[in-house]
């Protein structure tokens, strides 16, 4: 047995069979040669059992004899020292990847095999959430890499490169017309990183590894949310949901933004609320499936008479504008066009519900309270919707709502939307007292009281629609009188599904106009 150099390697016949050449210096270290003129280096030895193992090195070409050498010696001395090179590298190649973990995470999470909260299985909504941070971030920069291999530090670059952005990006989805923009930031790569933690528990948990990298790691701290909205920033969201139907924007738009407005709930469980989840007659929603899971939410009187007022028209409260079930889908494009004619800037529609918590702490109501009304499942949470730390008065959802609701209606009420009314109904000759009087934005004069005080109450419900309260007191001045009982019948007649909320405003306005008559 010669010595195994190139030129040996090289030289060596080419042989009906595969063969071996083994080198006289190294015992162990050989080199196998195949009929088609391939050749490659390997290392032989007997493991701590006694088990013989060939190990390839390498091919010759890309490895060169000496290398291959060394790394026989490598090899060869690890046998000796008791371990098993030939297994540890079979191992390596079937271990699992970050990739295939996931695959296995997914699968556990879709059959209910993972806990969440309260030791309940995932919802399919958390699951969704799940598989978009998987194949958005977590896969794109660790997919390829072996479970065992991960360390801390791995972790923490992994966080960084999320908070940089280094994996966002816009992509279409599956919808039509749908795009997913994958942003970065602290926020996310806090979210994605527990994500990541929770994998790798179930890593844990399956044997696969001894132990979680992931533990120990420092998440950032994202920004908490501190935006609220003013009194005037309120009022000006009256007005433009008040424009907004002027300009016939879905009504599942301009209704939903009331709602959550005036009920403090999460975006998602009002798109997707189903009228078996309105209790009116106790006052509350019962949400069948909330981020806390089944959830009962106090509702406010303004609320409630909003959802009294929608048409019944299938499962959902709002469903989709096409035809087709489902819930509405406009909202995402809707709230952008809202929030330009408004004028607001960095406002979201989780905005409304940490503006309705801090508008419950600004009227006394305890943090337990609150906590209540927004479907929190501890007060810990609640904290970080409040600026006041001092909450001593227990109020209901009622005094919640219905103040909010008098900010936003206060622009349009008493103010431009008012008049807009009056001059609708002012229009016609014998009204031009009225009319007069609502451009100079003064009270008409006692005959037009009626009207007056008609569209000052119309404007201010929930249930109606600017553009519905103008068209009811046309109406009602169309009649060319001021009898009460004459415009209730007809009025009644005509908008049967306000017919109660009618004859509540035309006994206010007689309350009202009674003494000036």
């Amino acid at each position: 047995m010669p010595r195994l150099t190139k030129r040996v390697v090289d030289a060596a016949p080419v042989k009906g069979a595969s063969y071996f050449l083994w080198c006289s210096e190294l015992s162990g270290f050989g080199v196998r040669l195949w009929p088609t003129g391939r050749a490659a280096f390997y290392a032989d030895y007997r493991n701590a059992d006694g088990t013989r193992r060939r190990m390839m090195i390498g091919e010759h070409g890309k490895v060169t004899c000496e290398e291959a050498r060394k790394l026989a010696l490598g090899i060869l001395g690890s046998a000796v020292k008791g371990a098993d090179p030939a297994e540890e590298r079979a191992s390596n190649r079937k271990a699992l990847t970050v990739r295939e973990l996931c695959e296995k995470y997914l699968s556990a999470a879709e059959r209910g095999l993972l806990m969440g909260k309260r030791g309940l299985p995932k919802k399919a909504s958390t699951v969704y959430v799940d598989r978009g941070r998987i194949a958005r971030h977590i896969l794109p920069l660790l997919g390829n890499r072996r479970v065992r291999d991960l360390a801390q530090s791995d972790i923490n670059k992994f966080i960084r490169d999320v908070a940089d952005g280094k994996t966002a990006l816009v992509e279409k989805t599956g919808n039509k017309r749908g795009k997913a923009v994958v942003e970065g930031g602290l926020g996310t790569a806090a979210r994605t990183a527990g994500l990541l933690g929770g994998i790798l528990s179930f890593a844990v948990s399956e044997g696969v590894i001894e132990s979680n990298p992931a533990r120990g790691v420092r998440r950032p701290a994202g920004q908490r949310r501190k935006r609220r909205l003013s009194g005037e920033e309120y009022r000006a969201l009256g007005r433009a949901l008040a424009e907004a139907d002027a300009h016939h924007e879905p009504w599942q738009l301009i209704a939903i933004t009331r709602l959550l407005a005036l009920s403090g709930a999460r975006s998602g469980e009002i798109i997707n609320l189903r009228w078996s989840e309105f209790d009116h007659a106790a006052h509350c929603l019962r949400l069948h499936d909330s981020k806390e899971g089944a959830s009962t939410r106090p509702l406010g009187k303004p609320a409630r008479d909003l959802l009294a007022g929608l048409e019944r028209s299938g499962e959902h409260v709002f469903p989709a504008s096409r035809r087709g079930e489902g819930a509405f889908g406009g909202m995402a494009g809707g709230w952008i066009r809202l929030m330009k004619r408004a004028g607001l800037e960095g406002v979201t529609l989780h905005t409304l519900r940490h503006s309705f918590g801090s508008v419950a702490d600004d009227l006394g109501l305890s943090l337990a309270t609150t906590g209540a009304l927004l479907g929190h499942s501890s007060g810990s949470v609640t904290a970080r919707y409040v600026h006041k730390t001092d909450p001593v008065l227990i109020a209901a959802a009622d005094n919640a709502a219905g103040h909010i609701f008098e900010e936003m209606n206060a622009g349009g009420a008493d103010g431009e939307e008012q008049r807009r009314l009056l001059q609708a109904y002012a229009a016609e000759p014998w009204h031009e007292k009225g009319a007069t009087a609502a451009r100079d934005g003064r009270r008409p004069e006692a005959d037009d009281r009626l009207l007056w005080e008609m569209a000052r109450l119309l404007a201010r419900q929930p249930a109606l629609s600017q553009r519905e309260a103008a068209k009811v007191v046309v109406d009602a001045s169309a009649d060319r009188t001021h009898s009460l009982d004459a415009a209730a019948d007809r009025l009644r007649r005509k908008y049967r599904e306000h017919a109660e909320l009618l004859q509540s405003v035309l006994a206010a306005v007689w309350d009202k106009t009674q003494p000036a008559r």
